[in-house]
């Protein structure tokens, strides 16, 4: 997410949070919005709704060989294809991967840890929590996995590059006009049309519901009774569905930058452009004043705003070729919501708003390394995997008329993201239609779950995470200042102390608590 540092964390940072999506429908007005086909489930007939799991499934062998970085192992097994009806159809391939406890004598049990997005890669995750926690790694087998539809596994196959490009990256998206809005929905068709047609029938399959039955099985093949859990942003969502699936499978869990996973994705997506909007004015601005000697965008941060906006709208009046890549206004927001993810990356984000005012006095290195990091605005493999998910877990909406007068009404008050809305919710309304089953989580029959969540989470806001907190009977919640996302892992020594004391020894806190944000 450097803009100028690191390549590639831009589409991590994507990946990460779902950023600003919202639905919206690509077709002719309806009058109705749709009605769920989805059933609410309960803990305990979600996890017996499941026929018996057939043999080739239960009896394989997981082949553990060194992966091909060298520091953790790697494996592969077999799934169903459906769950629920797990003899029909071929299986599907799940990537894993392993850090074993470093103290075998010492080990209390298996570790499992998730990706965000939905859409990122959950393998090189073992590694990176092993460094950071030598207590952990002493005690846990730290053990991942690639999600169905990701990476190493069995992916799913949408649009190339070239067309997920134009569908989030060409003409500026707070143009409201009615070429502009139908030439959104026309783009979100293809999109989804294209799904359907390169997908092999899989898109019914990519749901964390379908998700959680494989990581059951990874249970069962790793032979342990019970797993403790560690999941961050979307990852929480995959967590709190496996708990409350699998509710006498569970140990120590901890959720990290909460989705609202008590409620649906349309809910939780649409007020995302409120919790960039308020992290860009109350964190991002006010620091970019301060550092006025250095950056000069303004002294104060409403002269920084209007600097932001100067230069975007430079952007739309004329867009820059930089090497090769046009940066639209589009990019610039894209740039701006993923810096908003980790107050470290503020100085990337003033650092571009300087280079775009005077690209022509940037040394080459430079102008190479922001058409690089600017060329896609999301990645083509992360997005199939975000749609097939966040359009199939839970229903949407798809009445287009709604979804152009709620994408308006973002657009106007949380431009930064809220811009964004209409695309994100135009490919969900045109989806094919789910029958994955509503999970509800309440929290029922599960031991108490460690939460955290800073304030001015820019993707994964406070007010969801306190919505799935009162959800989620007997949880606690740390409440971390500033508006970082992803807590532990962070640099935090408070919330450290808070994640490594529950995993290790069970501890948690009589109620509530809170921590400062990290030290920078």
């Amino acid at each position: 997410m450097h803009v100028f540092k690191t390549p590639g964390r831009w589409l991590v940072a994507a990946a990460c949070t779902m950023l600003a999506a919202a639905a919206l429908p690509v077709g002719p007005a309806s009058a109705t919005s749709t009605t769920s086909t989805a059933s609410t489930t309960s803990p305990a007939a979600a996890a017996g709704a499941t026929p018996p799991v057939p043999g080739r499934y239960r009896q394989q062998q997981l082949d553990w060989q060194p992966c091909a970085d060298g520091s953790l192992e790697c494996a592969s097994m077999s799934v169903p294809r459906d769950w629920y009806h797990p003899d029909s159809g071929p299986g599907l391939t799940i990537a894993l991967s392993r850090h074993r406890a470093a103290d075998p004598a010492k080990r209390r049990g298996v570790l499992m840890v998730a990706a965000g997005g939905p859409g990122a890669s959950g393998l090189p995750r073992p590694a990176r929590l092993a460094s950071y926690s030598p207590k952990l790694a002493a005690a846990y087998d730290i053990v991942s996995f690639d999600q169905r539809g990701v990476g190493a596994s069995t992916r799913v196959v949408c649009s190339d590059q070239d067309k997920v490009d134009a569908l989030f990256g060409g003409a500026d998206l707070r143009d409201r006009s009615a070429a502009a809005v139908r030439r959104t929905f026309d783009r979100a068709r293809e999109f989804v049309r294209d799904c359907e047609r390169n997908s092999g029938g899989l898109l019914p399959y990519i749901t964390t519901d379908q998700a959680v039955h494989d990581m059951d099985l990874y249970r069962e093949l790793l032979g342990a009774e019970k797993i403790s859990y560690y999941g961050p942003s979307y990852a929480t969502f995959l967590g709190a569905y496996y708990a409350t699936e699998f509710p006498r499978r569970v140990d120590r869990v901890v959720l990290d930058s909460n989705v609202d996973f008590t409620g649906d994705w349309q809910s939780f997506l649409t007020g995302q452009p409120m919790s960039f909007q308020r992290r860009f004015e109350q964190d991002f601005l006010p620091w970019l004043a301060a550092n006025d000697a250095t950056y000069h965008q303004g002294r104060t941060p409403e002269e920084a705003q209007a600097s932001y906006e100067r230069v975007r709208a430079a952007l739309h009046d004329r867009p820059l070729d930089v090497e090769g890549t046009v940066i639209t206004p589009n990019h610039l927001d894209a740039a701006a919501t993923n810096a908003l993810y980790n107050a470290d990356q503020f100085a990337d984000l003033a650092s571009l708003l300087t280079f775009l005012e005077h690209p022509e006095q940037a040394p080459a290195q430079t102008r190479k390394a922001v058409a690089g990091k600017l060329r896609h605005l999301m990645g083509a493999e992360f997005v199939a995997d975000f749609f097939s998910v966040t359009c199939g877990d839970t229903p949407w909406n798809r009445d287009s008329r709604y979804w152009v007068k709620e994408s308006a009404e973002a657009t106007r008050t949380h431009p930064l993201a809220g811009a964004r809305e209409l695309t994100y919710a135009a490919v969900c309304a045109n989806w094919p239609r789910s029958k994955a089953p509503r999970i509800k989580v309440t929290g029922e029959g599960l031991p108490p779950v460690l939460m955290l969540n800073s304030k001015n989470d820019p993707a994964t806001y406070y007010e969801a995470a306190v919505r799935a907190h009162r959800g989620l009977a007997g949880s606690r919640l740390v409440t971390v200042g500033g508006g970082d996302h992803g807590q532990f892992q962070n640099g935090n020594a408070c919330v450290d102390a808070f994640v490594e004391g529950h995993l290790l020894d069970g501890a948690l806190p009589a109620e509530d608590a809170a921590c400062p944000a990290a030290r920078r």
